[in-house]
């Protein structure tokens, strides 16, 4: 909270840590956060701008390339299909600008609030009970909670920079994949149930094997045929995407190791899902905690006794609203 609080300027970049930017990124994220075009007028104000991640390799493990796979194909393709659709927020926090003076208003209920009192003064930033940046410690993904809280508690929309957040993937093992995805999904499930339960459906292998049976049955082109040419269109789609955000395609000498990283994404989507819906335990950074149907999560005992029928719900704590 220490930055937040002694932040000279209301306009915060909040920026992970293994996330590049080219020269000028920031220049133009803040300008169109405030410089409205004119044809926009009547739209909603902008109260944040983003950037879609775009994975780059430092150790070349299998499970750092099926995340470099997953996250240049298929989470990009899906972000920014509902960036450009716009129905709600969809946000992640490797690179995003807000207001200050704007998050000071929000409760983290997602209820749209009536504004009369102003903005208020820089000395009570993060001071405010009930209000602010300290709100959103109890959620795990709290990145995607400030801009859902933005978007439905003061009304006002986000917008899509032309440029990108380069995500720096480290050492990763297959599991670590596994369980990385496990995590984000169980998450997802208790903040948007139903996009998550639909998920599969967006899938390669579900969608054609779903199709490739009413194919044939409507028309008798053989199911092998039809995943041929789904698969094909596919994967030239997404590695459309991989160019569209590189700017290159895939390199020459790394387009074996992508392909065998994506196939292995694409097969592993679904069980990975299954595995994920079926709970609701996460562990981030070596400690487990209890996701709640709200989206916050509590911390979870680790000396607490494992029962064949489950685990009792008292023997979690809170995580504190406000840190330090």
């Amino acid at each position: 909270m220490r930055p937040y609080k002694q932040a000279k300027y209301d306009i915060l970049w909040v920026l992970d840590s293994n996330v590049l930017v080219d020269r000028g990124t920031l220049a133009r994220a803040v300008d169109a956060l405030c410089n409205q075009p004119a044809s926009s007028s009547r739209k909603r104000p902008m109260g944040l701008v983003h950037h879609v991640p775009f994975a780059f390799l430092c150790e070349k493990s299998l499970g750092s390339r099926i995340e470099e796979a997953f996250l240049n194909t298929n989470h990009a393709k899906m972000y920014l299909a509902l960036n450009i659709l716009a129905i709600d927020s969809c946000v992640t926090g490797k690179s995003c600008l807000y207001r200050r003076s704007d998050v000071e208003k929000l409760t983290a209920d997602l209820k749209p609030k009536t504004l009369t009192n102003g903005d208020p003064d820089s000395h009570a930033f993060g001071s405010r009970k009930g209000f602010g940046l300290a709100e959103f410690g109890r959620f795990m993904a709290e990145d995607n909670m400030i801009g859902a809280a933005i978007w439905h508690e003061l009304g006002q929309r986000h917008d899509l920079s032309c440029d990108v957040a380069e995500n720096a993937i480290g050492t990763m093992s297959f599991m670590d994949y596994v369980w990385r995805r496990v995590r984000w999904i169980r998450v997802r499930k208790h903040m948007v149930l139903a996009a998550t339960i639909l998920e599969p459906l967006t899938e390669s292998v579900v969608v054609g094997i779903l199709a490739a049976w009413a194919i044939r049955r409507l028309v008798g082109i053989p199911m092998w045929l039809f995943l041929f040419l789904h698969f094909s269109v596919w994967i030239l789609v997404d590695l459309d995407v991989y160019a569209a955000l590189a700017g290159h395609p895939v390199p020459r000498n790394e387009q074996m190791y992508f392909f065998v990283a994506w196939a292995l994404r694409e097969l592993c989507a679904l069980p990975i899902w299954a595995v994920a819906i079926a709970g609701s335990e996460v562990r981030w950074r070596g400690t487990r905690y209890q996701m709640l149907p709200n989206g916050e999560c509590k911390r979870a005992d680790e000396g607490r006794k494992r029962r064949w029928f489950g685990t009792r719900s008292d023997q979690y704590v809170p995580i504190p609203s406000s840190v330090p």
